[in-house]
C-alpha cells in the first residue's frame, strides 16, 4: 500500500493521510445537505438526492486518488447545483430529467477529451505565473467563503459588503475556532486544522450553537427516484437551449476542475517543471465521477477546493482520497451526526486554507506588467465574482492581448489563442 501511494517519494504516513481524509470530508461534508436542499427545489426527490450525492462522492473520491494518487476530494459542485436548479430548470423551465440528461452528455464528452489528453494538454500550456495566480486566487475564493460562513462578511447594499454581528452566537463560535486553529497552527501542532474543528463543535455543543444529534444511525434513503432517469430521455436534449446548457456544464466544470487541481498540486509540492504528473488520469477520473452522478442522479461533480483542508493536514497521496471516500461511506449510514458540521465549524479551517494557499503569489513575476495585470485580474476576479471558472477565463483573455503588446505573441501557446476566442465568445454569448 506504502509503495502504491508513493508514502516515501512524498513523506508521509499513514496517520498523516487518514487524518487529511478526515479533516477534508469535515470540509466538504456539507454538500450531503445542501446539495439535496437546492436539487430538491428542481422536483427532485430529497432523499434519493442525499444517496445520490454520497455515492457520487465515493466514486470520483476512489477514482482521483487510486488512478491519479492524488489527494482531493470530488462531489457535486457547489454553484453547478444552484445553474442545474434556478437557472435551467426554474429560469428556462426544462424538467429535471432532462436537464439531468444534460449533466449526462457534458460528462461524456468529459470523458472523451480527457481520453484525448485535451483537457491535460490545456492544463499543461498554461503559462506558470497564470497558474500561481490560480492556485492564489483560489485562496482568496476559499477565504472569502470561510469569512461568509463565519458571518464576518456579510452583504450590504450600499457597500456591497460589510462586517457582521461581531456580537452574533455563531459568528463569536467561529471566531472562537478560527483562534483555536490558528494558535495551534502558529505552535506548529499537526493536524492543527482538524483539531480546531473538533474544538469548534464540542465548544459548540455546550453553548447550545449546535444540535446533539438525537440519533446515530439513520435509513439509507432509495436511490429509485433518480436513478438511470438520464437513459430515458436522450433523446430530449437536441434543442438549441439544451447544447447551451450542456456547454454552461461543460465551460464551468472544466476550468472549475482545473483550478482545483492546480491549486491542490501546487499545494502539495506535486507540480513539476510546470506540469501536474498524471494529470489525465485525474481528469479522467472527475469526468467519470461525472458521469456515474448523472447515472445516480445528481448534477455534475468536480474536484472540491476544500481539498486544500486536507493537504494543509498533510496530505500527499491518493490514500488521502480513499480516506474520503470511506467517510462518505459511513456518513450514508450515519447521516443525523452530519447535522454537528455546520458552517461555523468548517469556517476557520477555510479561513486559515485560503490563507496557506495564498502564499502562491509569491512566485508570480511581480516585474513583469505584462504578467501582473492578468493574474491580478485572475486572482481578484474569483471571490469578486464567486467563481472560480470566471477569474480564470478573465486572465485568460488578458493574458494574450498583454503579449502580444509587446510583440511577444510567439511566446504564447496557439491553444491559449483558441481559450481566448472562446472565452470572449462564452462571455458574449451567456
Amino acid at each position: 500500500m506504502k509503495r502504491f501511494f508513493q508514502f516515501a517519494e512524498r513523506g508521509t504516513t499513514y496517520r498523516t493521510e487518514t487524518l487529511a481524509g478526515v479533516t477534508t470530508f469535515l470540509s466538504m461534508a456539507y454538500i450531503l445537505v445542501v446539495n439535496p436542499i437546492i436539487l430538491s427545489q428542481a422536483g427532485m426527490d430529497k432523499g434519493a438526492l442525499f444517496t445520490a450525492t454520497a455515492l457520487s462522492a465515493i466514486v470520483g473520491s476512489l477514482l482521483i486518488g487510486i488512478l491519479a494518487n492524488f489527494p482531493i476530494g470530488i462531489a457535486p459542485s457547489m454553484g453547478l447545483n444552484s445553474f442545474f436548479t434556478f437557472s435551467v430548470c426554474i429560469g428556462m423551465g426544462v424538467p429535471w430529467e432532462i436537464a439531468l440528461t444534460g449533466v449526462f452528455i457534458a460528462g461524456i464528452i468529459f470523458m472523451i477529451l480527457s481520453v484525448m489528453k485535451i483537457r491535460e494538454k490545456i492544463i499543461n500550456v498554461i503559462p506558470k505565473d497564470l497558474k500561481f495566480a490560480i492556485a492564489g486566487g483560489i485562496g482568496f475564493f476559499v477565504a472569502f467563503i470561510g469569512f461568509k460562513n463565519a458571518g464576518l462578511v456579510v452583504s450590504n447594499p450600499e457597500t456591497f459588503v460589510s462586517i457582521g454581528d461581531l456580537s452574533s452566537p455563531a459568528t463569536l463560535l467561529a471566531v472562537f475556532g478560527f483562534i483555536i486553529t490558528l494558535m495551534m497552527l502558529v505552535k506548529g501542532i499537526k493536524g492543527g486544522i482538524f483539531y480546531g474543528m473538533v474544538a469548534t463543535t464540542v465548544i459548540g455543543m455546550i453553548v447550545g450553537k449546535i444540535d446533539v444529534p438525537h440519533s446515530v444511525i439513520g435509513k439509507v434513503p432509495s436511490l429509485e427516484p433518480t436513478f438511470g432517469v438520464v437513459f430515458t430521455h436522450l433523446g430530449d436534449i437536441f434543442t438549441f437551449e439544451i447544447l447551451a446548457v450542456i456547454f454552461t456544464f461543460l465551460f464551468v466544470a472544466f476550468f472549475d476542475t482545473a483550478g482545483a487541481l492546480i491549486a491542490v498540486a501546487s499545494q502539495a509540492g506535486i507540480m513539476k517543471n510546470n506540469q501536474i504528473p498524471n494529470a489525465g488520469r485525474a481528469l479522467l477520473a472527475d469526468s467519470a465521477s461525472g458521469v456515474a452522478g448523472a447515472i445516480f442522479g445528481t448534477s455534475t461533480t468536480a474536484s472540491f477546493v476544500e481539498s486544500s483542508a486536507g493537504v494543509a493536514v498533510g496530505g500527499r497521496t491518493g490514500f488521502t482520497s480513499v480516506v474520503i471516500a470511506i467517510c462518505f461511506t459511513i456518513a450514508l449510514f450515519f447521516s443525523p451526526v452530519l447535522s454537528v458540521i455546520t458552517p461555523e465549524v468548517t469556517a476557520p479551517a477555510l479561513i486559515i486554507v485560503g490563507a496557506l494557499m495564498a502564499t502562491e503569489v509569491r512566485h508570480i513575476n511581480w516585474n513583469r506588467l505584462e504578467v501582473v495585470i492578468p493574474s491580478f485580474v485572475t486572482i481578484i476576479m474569483m471571490p469578486l465574482t464567486f467563481s472560480v471558472a470566471t477569474g480564470i477565463a478573465l486572465g485568460f483573455i488578458l493574458y494574450p492581448f498583454a503579449m502580444i503588446s509587446l510583440k511577444k505573441w510567439k511566446e504564447v501557446h496557439p491553444i491559449m489563442y483558441i481559450l481566448c476566442g472562446l472565452f470572449i465568445l462564452y462571455f458574449a454569448f451567456s
